[in-house]
């Protein structure tokens, strides 16, 4: 399977690289990388994780408090929000 950005959760990715990096020169980089290890397992196991709802499931990372919000497309993974588990549940709802 291919993947995807919702431009709100590619914003939401950058903004979080920036902050960790800001943090501790490195830790960006070590941000973004398990993002991507989450993507992939995703995209090997899409129906692995916790359905939201008939549309939306959540992948929680390893290391870094954020889940992946995603739906599946026919034969793709579109990621709709990179989301620190402290926020507001559900504020990514309207985004289509």
């Amino acid at each position: 399977m291919n993947f995807s950005f919702h431009e709100s959760a590619e914003n939401e990715f950058l903004i979080a690289i920036e902050y960790y990096e800001s943090q501790q020169p490195g830790l960006g980089l070590q941000f973004s990388r398990e993002i991507y290890a989450s993507i992939t397992r995703i995209c090997e196991h899409p129906l692995a994780w916790e359905a939201l709802d008939n549309e939306l499931r959540r992948c929680i990372t390893g290391r870094f408090p954020y889940g992946l919000i995603y739906r599946i497309v026919g034969d793709s993974i579109q990621i709709m929000a990179v989301m620190h588990l402290s926020r507001e549940p559900g504020y990514f709802g309207s985004r289509e």
